[in-house]
C-alpha cells in the first residue's frame, strides 16, 4: 500500500461518520510507504478530535507514533489516546499505549486504537 492510498482510506472513513461536520488532513509523505499525517475533525456538537500519526504502510499498517485527542468545544479534554513513552513508572500492561480519560492525570492502559475505533467511541458517547 502507498501512503497516499492510506490517506484516502482515512478520508473515506471520516466522510462516512454522520457526526462529522468538517475535517482537514495534512500529510507529509516521507517515502512512498511512510508518512506523517495530521488531522482535525469537527463534530455536530462542537467537539473536536485532533490527531496525528507517523505511519509505515509497506506491508502492514504500523503506526510508530499516534495521538488522538478528543476535546469539548471549550477545549476541555474528553479523552486522549497516545503511545508517548512518558508513563513508564505506572507499569501499564500495554505500555506505551495508554488513554487519558477526562483529565491528564487519569491514565489507564489501552490498546492502540485506530482512527475508526476512536470515531466509533465518539459516536457511542
Amino acid at each position: 500500500m502507498l501512503i497516499k492510498d492510506y490517506v484516502q482510506e482515512i478520508r473515506e472513513v471520516i466522510n462516512s461518520c454522520s457526526l462529522v461536520t468538517s475535517f482537514n488532513i495534512t500529510s507529509d509523505e516521507r517515502t512512498g510507504d511512510q508518512g506523517f499525517i495530521v488531522g482535525e475533525i469537527s463534530f455536530i456538537d462542537g467537539s473536536i478530535l485532533y490527531w496525528r500519526e507517523f505511519v509505515n504502510v509497506k506491508t502492514i499498517i504500523n503506526r510508530g507514533m499516534y495521538v488522538y485527542q478528543y476535546m469539548t468545544p471549550s477545549k476541555n479534554l474528553i479523552f486522549r489516546y497516545d503511545n508517548t513513552r512518558h508513563h513508564k513508572k505506572l507499569n501499564l500492561p500495554n505500555f506505551p499505549h495508554h488513554k487519558h480519560d477526562g483529565t491528564e492525570e487519569n491514565i489507564i492502559s489501552s490498546n492502540a486504537p485506530t482512527l475508526i475505533e476512536v470515531l466509533q467511541e465518539i459516536e457511542n458517547l
